[in-house]
């Protein structure tokens, strides 16, 4: 799509697009709707369809989750537009996800008109609302609804700035039918969006950096935790830099790519037996703190700290300044004995400053340091080493193990250059391949809920797309009956995406409480299966997605026709330049 000469905007809605084009949107994702007709005329007509380009999806959910996925892999906001009350219902799961997730999207929508003379009768008067932004105001960071043309562009700028603000999250803009439909009269001009940008990052108080800072210089057992803190990339090689410092060994939540798998400090799957015998804890953008350190009982629900009453725990986040009340997820209150509200891109490499001039050049803390360097490079050489063989083992097995999936997926793509934007196999992903880059892997999870995988995924892979990487999506089943239509989009679109579906035709994360409830009570596990096994008839995801315009195969059942299938899958997407999904039959865990 080539450009287009700038106009002068005739309606409402072009001053909307004319914003979106100043904010250098590539794209707005949408299924359509009467009440942004002004709107959806103006991107492709006034806009020509460029900067933003249409992206059409067939449930608002998938709009809001290829702006959550897009978001993740650019690091900027995209669009989303929402039909009135009944589209923005159908997109409050994915705006919830994107919420818990602290994604920063634009989510639009049109109503009324509210001048009630200009109203339709009935269907006008049911799509209304007073105030629409209501409805979802509990878990966005801000909303709004301009009162008049003059207005929407101070309320987009603000908007925008909102959103990309840490701590980021969606906002909604609602705009009247008559302020998009109506002639312009009078110029409306578009400032220049150079000076209202987000303002810098907040930087830790410096008293408690210093102190911070003794502490981990001090400890025998230090202990990071890392959990979106690789949302800014620049902050990953800070994060580098201090745990390499102090030889302090790093656990990735993951809901961001945190650190490198392969690096000799990484723990992340040691917590168990590391947290016991930490001294010093600290947490960078932890947002749960109490469940990162403790354990919890399956069948009683009850948690127990890991910890030692005597650890002390620094926490650097910006938690506390988006807290609703509405939504628990400010989760459990948990004791910090230094705690910080800062942006860790810039408290990070500050706090390795001062770590750095404290340690200065004390022998025998050094000396303490390297020898605990070289025991955690040992530890963590042993643990890739048993994983990568339990994973081997697995494919002499009839079906499909999660580790084998990952093993397979892993060996087939290992030459490209390729992004996990979706997916980690139970965490075998994470155990057997070598993720080393910030954002080559964009989170365990989206936020709440099913759903979010089957959009996200294409809206990063959007984002990626022409970059010369390759988008891998390992996508669940039970996720993906949520929102299948995405798939049309990716077709429609033309969006290179390599998807292998974990196929355990289970909903089995509610049949493994099933057979602990049951457990629990001494009753037959064997029931758990009844309203969570997706068997009988089994989907044929395969068949789906071609039935979607996408090309794919399946379903594979047996271990050694996994990576066939999927080297298959990556020719087909690296020359084709097309989406393909490989349906595989994996067993839960």
């Amino acid at each position: 799509m080539s450009r287009v000469e700038k106009k002068q905007p005739q309606y409402g809605s072009d001053v909307v697009v004319d914003l979106m084009k100043a904010h250098d949107i590539e794209y707005a994702a949408f299924n359509p709707g009467a009440t942004f007709r002004g709107i959806h005329d103006s991107i492709v007509n006034y806009g020509g369809n460029y900067m933003p380009e249409v992206i059409f999806c067939h449930h608002e959910e998938i709009s809001v989750a290829v702006a959550h996925g897009y978001a993740k892999a650019k690091n900027k906001p995209m669009i989303a537009i929402t039909h009135n009350m009944v589209g923005l219902q159908h997109a409050s799961m994915a705006i919830f996800n994107a919420y818990i997730d602290r994604v920063p999207i634009m989510v639009l929508g049109g109503t009324g008109p509210m001048n009630s003379k200009r109203r339709r009768p009935r269907i006008d008067w049911i799509h209304t609302a007073l105030v629409q932004g209501n409805q979802v105001r509990d878990y966005v960071k801000w909303d709004d609804q301009p009162y008049s043309l003059a207005d929407v562009p101070d309320s987009f700028i603000r908007g925008y700035r909102i959103a990309t603000t840490e701590p980021m999250a969606p906002i909604y803009i609602n705009y009247d039918a008559d302020i998009q439909e109506d002639a312009i009269h009078s110029p409306v001009e578009v400032p220049d969006i150079r000076r209202y940008g987000a303002p810098a990052p907040m930087q830790a108080n410096p008293e408690a950096l210093r102190r911070a800072a003794e502490m981990l210089v001090n400890a025998q057992t230090p202990l990071i935790i890392a959990d979106t803190l690789g949302r800014n990339p620049k902050t990953v090689p800070a994060l580098i830099e201090l745990a390499e410092l102090l030889a302090i060994p790093v656990i990735d939540k993951g809901a961001r790519y945190n650190f490198p798998t392969v690096h000799p400090l990484d723990v992340t799957d040691g917590a168990r037996d590391l947290l016991p015998k930490v001294d010093v804890l600290l947490a960078l953008d932890v947002g749960d703190i109490f469940g990162a350190i403790t354990t919890v009982s399956k069948q009683t629900r009850n948690s127990g700290y890991l910890t030692s009453p005597g650890v002390k725990i620094i926490g650097i986040s910006m938690s506390d300044m988006l807290v609703h009340s509405w939504a628990n997820d400010y989760q459990a209150l948990q004791a910090v004995d230094v705690p910080m509200s800062a942006d860790t891109s810039v408290a990070v490499p500050e706090l390795t400053r001062l770590c750095r001039e404290l340690l200065g050049g004390d022998a025998k803390k050094k000396a303490a340091i390297e020898t605990r360097q070289k025991e955690l490079a040992e530890k963590h050489k042993s643990r890739r080493a048993k994983w990568l063989a339990d994973a081997q083992a697995k494919g002499s097995q009839k079906e499909i193990s999660t580790a084998w999936l990952a093993l397979e997926i892993g060996e087939a793509i290992k030459r490209e250059e390729w992004v996990l934007v979706n997916g980690t196999s139970n965490g075998w992903a994470r155990r057997l391949w070598a993720l080393t880059q910030p954002n080559q892997f964009l989170g365990a999870s989206g936020g709440a809920g099913l759903g979010y995988g089957p959009g996200a995924s294409i809206g990063a892979a959007l984002a990626l797309k022409g970059s010369g990487k390759l988008p891998v999506a390992i996508q669940s089943d039970g996720d993906m009956l949520m929102t299948s239509s995405a798939l049309w989009t990716a077709a429609k679109h033309r969006i290179p995406l390599l998807m292998i579906m974990h196929n355990n035709q289970s909903y089995y994360n509610s049949e493994e409480h099933g057979i602990e409830v049951a457990k629990f009570r001494s009753r037959p596990v064997e029931n758990a299966g009844i309203g969570t096994h997706v068997d009988d008839p089994a989907i044929d995801f395969a068949t789906m997605a071609r039935s979607f315009g996408v090309s794919g195969e399946g379903p594979v059942r047996n271990p050694a026709e996994l990576r066939p299938a999927v080297e298959r899958g990556l020719k087909y997407v690296k020359e084709k330049q097309l989406p393909y999904l490989v349906d595989a039959i994996a067993e839960p865990r």
